[in-house]
């Protein structure tokens, strides 16, 4: 439920979490069935014994004391109920600064990347690493590019990393539009990214995710376009050198055969560390490899060292928060409750002479 903002005498006033004010319900409700059940069983009691009696057979028997902590316990459960909806009195408004770095991740989602040399498989090791990073960034801009044979902007740039967490599932090879892989058009769509960024940052960085291999070979455009904006490639490698079979996987996530060339043998994918190591180098970045553990935390060091520039300001209302006052006063009602019974307790009336 959305805060409630409302004016009284002049004064901003607010609850931040009215969904609890609920428990003001079930407490007047609860200390209404104690209140009922207390008053009928001592006036059961008292009609079943002459008023005369009364005293001596059923001592300490009173309305009185039970009706005063039941009291106090329901007030007390009042005012946590009121502190837990969280109200807010008086407000200020504040300039606020986000400042960071604009960052395009390109993503391979070729059909290599179904590759299951790193498991579960090399697309799901790249949105781990991806995945790590997003974690990772404090107040940041990143868009997210996904590529195979063509590249699109899967995410513009957002600093709402929970949304880009959403548009990285999505992700899968067997929908992208066209097969194949090209590495120059990923590097070229992330630079269209940064060109269009409002306020863009000084330091740009590409982080590249990928096995390397580019089927086009028309990766130089692409380098040069990012060196021409000063943005920098850090490259991270998926997958193994050794070679590995291309999966076919139908509807349920089973393999039903791998893929094969033109001449019918076995296709074989390999990491290309040489390439993504000098598409790294020729932008001034760095490749980072990690066969066995996620990369992405090298790469985070490396964006935590450049240079942030104010992203974005705007104004922002700050509520005072006023629950303090209704904790005090729960635990000093919850206290009476407790401890105030034995003080209350009525007692026999003393034998005369």
């Amino acid at each position: 439920m959305s805060p409630w903002r409302f004016k009284l005498l002049g004064y901003d006033l607010g609850l931040a979490h009215p969904s609890y004010l609920l428990t003001l319900a079930i407490a007047a409700l609860l200390g209404a069935l104690v209140t009922f059940t207390v008053v009928r069983r001592v006036g059961r009691l008292r009609r079943s014994f002459s008023s005369r009696l009364a005293p001596w057979v059923v001592p300490g028997v009173s309305v009185f004391r039970p009706l005063m902590q039941n009291g106090a316990f329901t007030v007390a459960l009042l005012c946590f109920g009121l502190a837990l909806a969280q109200p807010q009195c008086g407000s200020s408004t504040e300039l606020t600064k986000r400042r960071g770095i604009d960052l395009v991740v390109a993503i391979d989602a070729s059909k290599s990347m179904l590759a299951r040399d790193v498991q579960p498989s090399r697309l799901e090791r790249a949105k781990l690493e991806l995945t790590t990073l997003l974690d990772s960034l404090k107040g940041d801009r990143v868009a997210i590019v996904a590529f195979a044979g063509e590249s699109f902007i899967q995410c513009p740039l957002t600093g709402d990393y929970a949304a880009a967490k959403m548009f990285l599932r999505a992700i899968d090879p067997n929908t992208m539009p066209q097969g194949g892989t090209d590495i120059g058009g990923a590097l070229r769509t992330a630079r269209q990214v940064l060109d269009n960024a409002d306020r863009g940052s000084k330091d740009k960085v590409v982080v590249l995710i990928s096995d390397g291999e580019d089927l086009s070979g028309d990766v130089s455009d692409g380098v040069d376009g990012l060196k021409e904006i000063g943005a920098r490639v850090l490259a991270v490698g998926i997958g193994s050198e050794q070679g590995e079979p291309i999966p076919i996987v139908n509807q349920n996530g089973e393999t039903v055969g791998y893929r094969k060339d033109d001449s019918g043998n076995t296709v074989l994918t390999r990491l290309d560390k040489a390439g993504l190591t000098r598409i790294a180098a020729d932008t001034g970045g760095e490749f980072f490899y990690q066969p066995q553990a996620v990369a992405m935390g090298e790469v985070v060091q490396v964006i935590d060292k450049l240079q942030k520039s104010e992203l974005e300001s705007r104004l922002t209302v700050r509520y005072a928060e006023g629950f303090q006052p209704f904790v005090l006063a729960g635990l000093v009602f919850l206290a009476l409750g407790a401890f105030g019974g034995p003080w209350l307790r009525a007692r026999a009336p003393k034998e005369q002479g």
